[in-house]
């Protein structure tokens, strides 16, 4: 039962909300001190806020071992939506953040506006670490004028496809990656595939849903084209005038119209339960994706799912920064873990354990990742499958309203497909929602 509120007393809801904020506030890492001084007088306990999968479980204790005294505790959200609101509110309170905190690149925008409230990481030997990176990675991390390090990058987010080997085969496509990567070139031949393999078996999607073909779409149109996608360098809309918005757009619009995708969104409860099932037999996979695909699915997925080439070319999709809040009670310790984690062997730990593509090329080079293969994805060579994609990559400018029209236009998108917006009317719906999510 939905309950709207409106026989709920206001002084009720003032009353819930500042418990919220208080109990928020108490779990932090920080107390809004602005980081002026360590109190690191004894044991210190470093809390790191992340989304999604980051790989770190391992490293922690390496950290912990080798710096006695130092206590880590993670707080994880299983989506970059259900993270958004929090980090905004730790942020605009000046508490409850933890000590480190990851800004995915579809946010780093927002936060880059409010620089004042991070430590600038320069000041913290952050700097020592430029050589390890991807020029572009690290060029993101910094403020305009070059002056403040905001974060610290972590994963790239370099694209395949996932496929389910078991369903193809029952549906007569071929089974190994490389002739299933022949059979989608381009999007158009994915379609193909799609068709054909829903005509055998019609019980199964061919894709999650459009959010992850939208978003990847996006990025390589935006790639091949502008090199920005839903805001220019300005920070101005452009939603409606971008073409490679219009293309990518009418790609994955394409897939809903022929009832090809099971409308979830990535990450979220539906979908984690359709991987312990027969639900759907694809879906465009960033490197960092494969560790939430076998946790999800489990024993009942192993050897089951395969990696191939995803269509139209290279692309990415993800990839976050560690930044440290300026309301931490530990900023020389924040900043020292946050180094470590990302890093040459923090990245090589974090690959390891969950498939997060590292930033850095020198453990991008490391044998661990680059001759890496995933045994449960069927030996799939995935340090090569990735790093081959890495490589290729075109930055793509984020503005600090992306999210929110992401958002947005992947909820207009979801409703064709359900039914409740006609296809004919897509577009125009998309651009009012993006109009609107931008204000």
């Amino acid at each position: 039962m939905r309950d709207n509120g409106r026989n709920r007393p206001r002084i009720a809801v003032l009353a819930a909300l500042a418990t919220v904020l208080a109990a928020t506030a108490a779990c932090g890492g920080g107390d809004g001190g602005g980081g002026s001084k360590d109190a690191d007088s004894g044991p210190v306990t470093l809390t790191v806020d992340v989304f999604g999968e980051f790989g770190y479980d391992g490293l922690y204790k390496q950290y912990e071992a080798s710096h006695p005294g130092v206590t880590i505790k993670q707080r994880k959200v299983s989506t970059l939506d259900d993270y958004k609101p929090r980090i905004q509110q730790w942020i605009a309170t000046g508490s409850g953040a933890g000590d480190v905190v990851a800004l995915e690149e579809g946010i780093l925008a927002t936060y880059m506006q409010q620089r004042g409230k991070f430590l600038n990481l320069l000041d913290y030997g952050g700097a020592s670490l430029q050589q390890n990176y991807l020029p572009w990675k690290w060029q993101m991390g910094l403020s305009p004028d070059g002056k403040q390090l905001v974060g610290l990058g972590t994963d790239i987010g370099p694209l395949g496809m996932c496929y389910r080997k078991d369903l193809f085969k029952k549906a007569g496509l071929p089974t190994e990656r490389d002739e299933v990567s022949k059979l989608w070139p381009t999007w158009d031949g994915f379609f193909q595939a799609g068709q054909r393999f829903q005509a055998k078996q019609p019980g199964v999607k061919w894709l999650d849903g459009p959010a992850a073909i939208l978003r990847t779409t996006v990025l390589q149109e935006s790639g091949k084209g502008p090199g920005y996608s839903y805001f220019d360098k300005d920070n101005k809309l452009v939603f409606d005038t971008n073409p490679a918005i219009k293309t990518a757009f009418d790609t994955t619009l394409k897939f809903e119209q022929a009832k090809m995708t099971g409308d979830m969104q990535v990450f979220t409860p539906p979908w984690q339960t359709a991987l312990k099932r027969d639900t759907f037999a694809t879906v465009p996979c960033p490197s960092w994706m494969l560790g939430g695909i076998e946790e999800f699915s489990g024993s009942y997925g192993k050897g089951k799912w395969d990696v191939a080439a995803v269509p139209g070319g290279s692309g990415y999709w993800g990839g976050s920064w560690l930044a440290v809040p300026k309301q931490t009670k530990h900023p020389k310790q924040a900043a020292e873990l946050a180094k470590f984690l990302t890093g040459t062997q923090g990245q090589v730990g974090a690959y390891k354990e969950k498939n997060t593509f590292p930033s850095a090329t020198t453990a991008a080079q490391d044998p661990a990742v680059a001759n890496a293969k995933s045994p449960y994805f069927s030996d799939a060579p995935t340090g090569r499958l990735f790093g081959e994609m890495a490589a290729q990559v075109k930055p793509v400018y984020l503005g600090p309203r992306n999210e929110d029209v992401r958002q947005a236009v992947e909820n207009v998108l979801i409703s064709v497909g359900q039914g409740k917006i006609p296809a004919d009317q897509a577009w125009g719906k998309a651009v009012e929602a993006a109009k609107k999510a931008a204000r």
